[in-house]
């Protein structure tokens, strides 16, 4: 059974939150005679013949054995990997009232594995196996209301199969009740309790508890402003390939909070967030192989990075990638390409790239010149950079009111109902 992502949150400092689900275990039945056996050719990684001394046991009807041999058909342990038949002995163990065959049962109607995927199925049998008390069951109990899969999406029902699991010390729903904590689904936000539930996980080693943790340090949410506890959870998820807390490590490698700046830690940090496919890495990665941070200059490998994260859609990057083709870095210049780039941020809400694109049509670099435009963008960017970038709005101001000068009163009102009516796509 794979480990299963659910719906993520933007965090502030570019990562997200994201909720799981579980990976089954063996379950832990009382045992004597052959099926101790059985266990213990399996705890020795003897899988060949603990599949043989397990099946006639679950022909006999051992409910333990049904299970056991269901989820060595499901690994592909020591028999060939056929979820059909891992199907067939999960089924008989759960109807015997198994409650670790009826929660594997429900994660392979969840997966479509050996069956069509049935979202209904699978909730019937986790709720039957989280009845019995089963933690897995009920984190995954909680997964289907939390989604609207199988049931009626329900936050509440869902916080409370999450808090049932971990209370009795399930990690992944710990992660998944601080994670609600967090957003304030199916409860009011509460930060505090969303540090405690994350705590909980992480030092169980749920990476995705330790970089959410790390965040709630990192931004005072929930517990008092503290980077290094930050930079101490973001290390220990970022060591275990987390690319988020990988990425939030290496900016708290190049900004030296938590930790003393070093640029060459922190390209270290982004670039394996970035070979994950992190856009923001990927950019953050470009940024300094522009700047020579952490790195030799180098445009070429600049461009690269800038254009990975740009097809992705960061707007950053894509402004980024606009200036290189715009000024000939990395590559030959291009003002065509160069406007093609601006105007993907610019829809986007990127205020650099607006005025920037208030420039190419301005100029007529790279599309004809249109003042109209030209006025649109730069009335647009300067209501759109932030409070502190005072130098770049008035900028903005100045560079439409030149362009104003050069228009008739008709135009000046078509540039300013385009500019009201703008929006981000």
């Amino acid at each position: 059974m794979t480990d299963k992502r659910w719906t993520s949150i933007p965090a502030a400092l570019g990562a997200a939150m994201a909720a799981s689900l579980i990976v089954p275990v063996l379950a832990g039945t009382a045992i004597a005679g052959p099926l101790e056996d059985a266990v213990a050719a399996y705890d020795l990684g003897d899988y060949a013949t603990a599949s043989i001394l397990y099946l006639p046991l679950a022909e006999q009807g051992s409910a333990s054995a049904q299970y056991s041999l269901g989820l060595m058909y499901a690994m592909g342990q020591g028999v060939p990997q056929a979820y059909a038949a891992a199907m067939n002995w999960y089924r008989k163990a759960a109807d015997q009232g198994n409650a670790s065959a009826q929660n594997n049962l429900g994660v392979m109607y969840a997966e479509g594995q050996g069956v069509p995927k049935d979202h209904v199925e699978a909730a019937k049998w986790y709720r039957k196996a989280a009845e019995q008390g089963n933690a897995l069951a009920r984190n995954n109990l909680g997964f289907m209301y939390a989604n609207g899969q199988g049931v009626p999406q329900d936050y509440a029902e869902a916080t409370k199969w999450f808090g049932l699991a971990a209370e009795q010390g399930d990690a992944n729903a710990q992660y998944n009740l601080g994670f609600f904590n967090a957003s304030g689904r199916g409860m009011p936000q509460n930060d505090a309790e969303a540090v405690k539930w994350f705590r909980k996980a992480a030092e169980q080693g749920d990476a995705s508890a330790q970089y959410n943790l790390g965040f709630m340090y990192a931004s005072g949410r929930g517990a008092a402003k503290d980077t290094a506890e930050a930079v101490k959870w973001f290390r220990k998820a970022a060591d275990q390939g987390n690319a988020a807390a990988q990425y939030n490590l290496g900016v708290m490698y190049g900004t030296g909070q938590g930790v003393p700046q070093d640029q060459t830690e922190a390209m270290k940090w982004n670039r394996k967030a970035a070979d994950q496919g992190s856009a923001e890495a990927q950019f953050s990665v470009g940024f300094m192989y522009a700047s020579g941070r952490g790195v030799r200059r180098d445009d070429v490998e600049a461009v690269k990075w800038f254009r990975k994260a740009a097809d992705q859609g960061d707007a950053s990057a894509q402004v980024s990638l606009g200036f290189m083709f715009a000024n000939g870095r990395g590559v030959a210049r291009e003002p065509v390409e160069a406007a093609k780039w601006y105007r993907k941020a610019a829809d986007q809400g990127d205020a650099a790239a607006q005025y920037n694109l208030g420039v190419v049509y301005d100029t007529g670099q790279g599309v004809p010149q249109d003042l109209v435009q030209a006025h649109t963008w730069y009335n647009i960017a300067a209501a759109r950079f932030r409070q502190s970038e005072t130098e770049n709005r008035e900028q903005a101001i100045k560079s439409r009111d030149v362009a104003a000068a050069k228009m008739t009163p008709a135009q000046i009102a078509e540039a300013q109902k385009l500019a009201s009516e703008w929006k981000p796509r």
